[in-house]
Parts: structure tokens; sequence; C-alpha cells
């Protein structure tokens, strides 16, 4: 039965927005062998996801894959769609960011987006393709991206956010396993970290993660059969100790 509450609610009283879309900010570490007479660590590059629109507006620019919500799905369940429709990916868990709701910000109207984040190994966009309202799509080292591309509504904003947000992310959680093998030398788990945190110039990285203490049971030495420490030279003359983490996550900054 209808209640007085619900006779007197009128809702013309409030405007309805003319879309809410989702924007999904897809990140990966790309890795390519370097051409050098020495052993050396790959060269590592820091990318985002990016499609090329071919409708209006900004038809023809680089821009964040997304789309709008349909009214019986989630917004993440609109993102994980999104992402499937316009690049060809599924199964990639992302995290919100934030909503973006400037005014003008979409030339469509009054549009609320709500943005979500990922950064996920490059073996789970090998199968990317341009679908729905795309006709490219590519992966972009993200210097590029924010320093050379002019991309469609605000999504240069929404990328220096996710950015912001991963970076974080690399110095607060054990993220970088997911692009190093089960066990790793220090030297291997620095560079990831400084692919996606150029300015991370911890000078005691080495003497703070060979501290027991400072690694706090997040990462472990390895050793091998006879109890003695595991070495590596895969990307250098000299043999260094291998590392694997624990499982556990740090209470504060690992690394800094």
């Amino acid at each position: 039965m209808e209640t007085d509450h619900e006779r007197a609610y009128d809702p013309g009283k409030y405007r309805t927005p003319d879309g809410a879309p989702a924007d999904i900010v897809i990140f990966t570490i790309t890795s390519e062998p370097q051409q050098r007479g020495t052993k050396s660590l790959p060269k590592r590059t820091l990318e985002v996801l990016l499609v090329k629109r071919k409708a209006w507006p900004f038809a023809g620019m680089w821009a964040l894959p997304g789309g709008f919500s349909h009214e019986t799905e989630t917004m993440y369940e609109t993102a994980s769609r999104e992402l499937q429709e316009e690049a060809g990916i599924e199964g990639v868990h992302m995290e919100y960011l934030n909503v973006y709701s400037e005014p003008g910000r979409d030339p469509r109207g009054w549009m609320i987006s709500h943005a979500f984040c990922a950064l996920v190994e490059e073996r789970k966009l090998l199968s990317r393709r341009a679908a729905s309202d795309a006709s490219e799509v590519g992966l972009f080292p993200v210097e590029e991206a924010l320093s050379a591309m002019k991309l469609a509504f605000d999504h240069r904003r929404i990328l220096q956010d996710a950015l912001a947000r991963i970076r974080e992310q690399m110095l607060l959680t054990t993220i970088a396993r997911a692009f190093l093998p089960e066990e790793f030398t220090l030297g291997e788990l620095y560079q990831i970290i400084r692919t996606v945190v150029p300015d991370f110039e911890e000078a005691n990285f080495i003497r703070k993660m060979k501290s027991t203490r400072s690694r706090s049971g997040v990462l472990e030495e390895v050793l091998d059969s006879a109890g003695l420490p595991k070495t590596s030279n895969r990307y250098s003359q000299r043999a260094a100790q291998l590392y694997r983490f624990t499982g556990e996550m740090p209470k504060l900054s690992l690394y800094s």
C-alpha cells in the first residue's frame, strides 16, 4: 500500500543526469630485452591502455575505454562490460578511483562519470582489439600519453589521478610481485618500483630490504636444498641473493 510519503514524493523536482558512464584506466608494465654485450635487466615501461574514438564527440581522438551504464547493472559491472566491448579485455579486477562531475566535462550534457583503475600483467592485455565505439586500441607509455597526446574529455585528469593511486600502491603494498618471478633479486624488485615511481630514490633500499626488521616478514631470503643462500646471476655478472614474497602485507611502506 502506498504511504503518504510515497504519494508526496515528486521525482520531477530532481534532475536526472543525462548519463552515468564508467571510465577505465588500465596500466601495465611492458618488458623488452636489452641488446647489450653484458647481462642486464630488461627495459621496462609503464604503459596505459587507450582507445581511439570513432564517434562524436572527440571522434578520432584517443581516450580511456568506457561507456554508459545500464539501469540493470552496477557501475563496476558497467566498467567490466565496457572494457570487454571496447577493448576485448575480460577478467581484470579493477578498483574504484573517483567520481568526475565537473560541469561541461562532456559536450553531450550532464555526465557524471565513475572511474576505475588497475595495474595488470601484460599477458592479460594480449587479447586487446578495437570494438564497439573504438576504431583502434593500443598501449602507450604513460609519460607520452600525459605529455604529448591530447586525450578526449577530461581523461588526462583521470589518468593523472589513477597514476597517483598506483604509485601510492606500489610503495604501500606488494603489487610489484605480479611483475616478478616467484624468486627474484632486490635489483629486479627495485626496477619494478622505479618503473612505476620514477622519482623513487631510496638510497638505502638494498640495506633496508636486507634487514629482517625492515622487511617485517613480507620478504624472505630463498635457501637452497642445503639450507644455504640461493643466488642468481640471470641479469648480472655477479650472483645476487634471491628473495620471495611471503604473502604477508606490509603495515607501513615496505620500501621507504
